[in-house]
C-alpha cells in the first residue's frame, strides 16, 4: 500500500501544533493524573502562570480534551476533566516520557 506523504505530513503538523506548546502536555498530564480544580492543576505544574494556565484550559475545551463543570457553590466550584477523546492522547504521552528517560539515561552514560 503507497503511502500518503503530503496527508502524512498534515497529520503530524496537526499533533504537533497540538502538542506544540510547552504547557499542554504537563496540563494534560495533570489532569489525567486526578487534579481537577485550577488551583490543583497550578501548583502541579511548576513554573506555569495562572495566565497561561487559563488560556491552555479554554483553548482546550474548544478542542473538546476536557470537560469544565461548574458547582454553583460559594464560591463557585470549577472542575475539569479529561474527555475520552483525550484520553487516547495517552499512550502518546507514555510513549514519550518512555523515550525521554532512556535518551536521558543514553546522554548521562555516553
Amino acid at each position: 500500500m503507497e503511502r500518503d506523504q503530503t496527508e502524512e505530513l498534515r497529520a503530524l503538523q496537526d499533533t504537533l501544533y497540538f502538542i506544540g506548546g510547552k504547557w499542554r502536555i504537563p496540563v494534560i498530564n495533570s489532569i489525567c493524573n486526578g487534579h481537577r480544580r485550577f488551583r490543583e492543576i497550578e501548583r502541579s505544574i511548576p513554573g506555569i502562570t495562572t495566565r497561561m494556565l487559563s488560556k491552555e484550559l479554554k483553548e482546550m475545551e474548544m478542542n473538546k480534551l476536557l470537560k469544565r463543570t461548574v458547582y454553583p457553590d460559594t464560591p463557585v466550584l470549577i472542575e475539569y476533566e479529561p474527555t475520552e477523546y483525550c484520553r487516547t492522547f495517552g499512550k502518546i504521552i507514555g510513549e514519550m516520557i518512555n523515550w525521554g528517560r532512556e535518551h536521558r539515561r543514553v546522554i548521562v552514560e555516553g
